[in-house]
């Protein structure tokens, strides 16, 4: 399926929005919509190799879906590669260009794509709407980025845990 692309334009510095792309802790922040259950892999949460389990809430079922950063070429470009659905078999990708725009915009371009290679997989794709979804998922969830980035007050937190807890615990109270 895809590429689905969405775009927006946010009145940020680049270095700004891609601070927010890259960091996995802060995804939740603008994709909970769509996004549930979202568990960090590992203990970095952004740069090359931060990943990240969650469920992808698509109608009328859950898939449970992972990604990790692939490509990290601040501030312009990032790439995650992932895979999901039934025993982790449909390889995605989801990839952020940040390009300058005029004065101080920068454009956010986020592209999405499966790649399944079982038949069954995507007979599944083709007869489903699953590109309407996610195109109408990563258009709100750009628009809720540029809302939070040029809030002049809110700041995303670092919603997401790491899968299993912290390991940072001691067991002292």
């Amino acid at each position: 399926m895809g590429p689905v692309s969405a775009e927006v334009e946010i009145d940020v510095s680049r270095g700004c929005a891609f601070e927010l792309i890259g960091d996995l802790a802060c995804r939740p922040s603008f994709t909970d919509h769509f996004v549930s259950d979202f568990h960090l892999t590992r203990i970095d949460s952004c740069g090359l190799g931060a990943g990240a389990r969650f469920r992808l809430n698509l109608p009328p079922r859950a898939l449970q879906m992972d990604t990790v950063i692939s490509t990290f070429e601040a501030p312009r470009r990032i790439v995650e590669h992932g895979n999901g659905g039934r025993s982790n078999r449909i390889p995605s990708v989801t990839a952020w260009e940040l390009l300058e725009g005029s004065g101080s915009l920068t454009r956010v371009r986020v592209s999405y794509w499966t790649e399944p290679s079982q038949p069954l997989d995507r007979a599944v794709e083709r007869l489903g709407a699953a590109s309407l979804w996610y195109g109408r998922a990563w258009r709100e969830a750009l628009r809720r980025m540029r809302d939070l980035l040029e809030s002049p007050d809110a700041r995303p937190a670092r919603q997401a845990t790491i899968a299993g807890g912290n390991p940072h615990m001691t067991g002292i109270p």
